[in-house]
């Protein structure tokens, strides 16, 4: 089902013109205007925000570089915010990209490796970014009300986002998430809706309460908006080029929930290549992708040569990539089939050597999402399919304090001693 807002307001203004020409099918390619519909009327396919190409090639880089230190650097290239006094945002973006020598010697690369940072975003994860352009596009729609179908990071955000510009806030969440994502939600003040039921319960429910008369003025970032939500992670890819000297890395390994992230950094690849703002590697880039063996249909489904994505039931600690049944999983498929790459999962025990592995090596702590992509780049490497001899870069999605409970038994003290020289001696601190 849809959700269309009639309103008078509009994302750009005249005098700063949104670069979005329309939403796009893009299984049918039927066209539709900027409006708050998520879903194509002609064939039920998912929308996404397509722009005029003459408007994204007369953006700079003279203009990106002195531009925001946050994601609006990239205004010219979103479908909103172009008019700063419009934005909805905590000014994510600009995250560390990693030197990880460490890291690439311990997993068999021998080119460089970085790490691409996203838990230094505001509330700690990519989320920030995807939430700002969606609640930016959802204010200009005439909005009233923020809310969220979320595992966790997502509920961060939106409800951040909505105590900044005192915008109520209504967020929903699988009632067993880690309780540090569930504290760092409730103590932004909005409601906060714990639900009996999976991540994919969660986000049922919310596309049926999109559809009612209570909820007419409400935008959900990731059902009504998630159009303009998914473009907030071409920043991701954006910035990364940025780094690199405005060059396309030659291989990315990603986390896949959706699997819309993945699709969304490819994309920005696209764009920035195709109007002359970045150049891309000898033979193109490669895009890989990573799951959890405890909610992996997207890799199974390449894993078996086939687009057919079958729902599963999840289960593991990566919370924040359980999502079973995910709606950008073909197109994730598509991609990393296009650019020549592959996928792999990653059970719980793997994970948790992901974490430490990134910790120990880089200094990062991430939560089980990045675990995730450590351990499933050890197995890709391993394995053949990612070449060891090519510069890639990795994402860290999010921050290791909001799951501590995935290493909590692994890690502690490594000595106890009385407060004394003797106790230090005793030790073998002290030789």
């Amino acid at each position: 089902m849809t959700s269309v807002v009639s309103t008078p307001s509009s994302i750009g203004s005249t005098s700063f013109k949104s670069p979005a020409r329309g939403l796009v099918c893009r299984a049918c390619g039927a066209e539709y205007p900027l409006v708050a519909q998520h879903a194509c009327f002609e064939c039920f396919g998912p929308l996404e925000v397509a722009y005029d190409q003459d408007a994204l090639a007369r953006v700079t880089r003279a203009q990106i570089e002195a531009g925001p230190p946050n994601i609006w650097r990239y205004a010219g290239l979103l479908p909103a915010g172009q008019d700063p006094a419009t934005r909805v945002s905590l000014d994510p973006g600009l995250t560390p990209l990693v030197s990880a020598p460490a890291l690439a010697a311990a997993v068999g690369l021998r080119a460089p490796l970085y790490v691409k940072d996203d838990s230094a975003n505001p509330t700690h994860s990519f989320k920030d970014r995807v939430v700002s352009v969606a609640l930016t596009a959802a204010r200009g729609l005439g909005f009233t009300r923020f809310a969220c179908a979320s595992t966790g990071n997502l509920a961060n955000s939106v409800a951040a986002h909505a105590a900044r510009v005192g915008t109520p806030s209504i967020v929903f969440i699988p009632y067993d998430l880690e309780p540090g994502k569930i504290i760092t939600t409730a103590v932004y003040g909005g409601d906060l809706v714990a639900i009996e039921g999976s991540y994919d319960d969660v986000n049922r429910l919310c596309g049926e309460l999109v559809e009612t008369d209570e909820f007419e003025d409400t935008a959900f970032v990731n059902v009504n908006v998630r159009p303009f939500y998914a473009e907030g992670s071409k920043t991701l890819g954006y910035e990364v080029a940025e780094q690199l000297g405005w060059r396309i890395p030659a291989q990315v390994l990603i986390p896949m929930a959706s699997g819309e992230l993945l699709t969304k950094v490819d994309k920005a690849f696209s764009e920035l290549v195709e109007i002359g703002l970045a150049t891309a590697p000898e033979g193109g880039w490669t895009v890989f992708g990573a799951q959890s063996a405890g909610c992996n249909p997207i890799a199974t489904a390449l894993h078996k040569g086939t687009d057919e994505i079958v729902p599963v039931k999840p289960t593991g600690i990566a919370k924040s990539l359980n999502i079973g049944d995910p709606a950008a999983g073909a197109y994730a498929i598509e991609a990393v089939r296009r650019t020549g790459g592959w996928m792999d999962y990653a059970d719980d025990d793997e994970i948790r050597d992901g974490i430490r592995l990134l910790a120990e090596t880089t200094g990062i702590f991430a939560e089980t999402a990045g675990g995730t992509t450590v351990a499933v780049l050890k197995k890709l490497v391993a394995s053949g399919k990612l070449d060891p001899e090519k510069e890639t870069v990795v994402y860290n999605t999010g921050e290791g304090l909001k799951t501590l409970d995935a290493v909590a038994g692994l890690v502690g003290p490594t000595h106890n001693i009385k407060p004394s020289l003797r106790g230090a001696r005793e030790a073998g601190l002290l030789g």
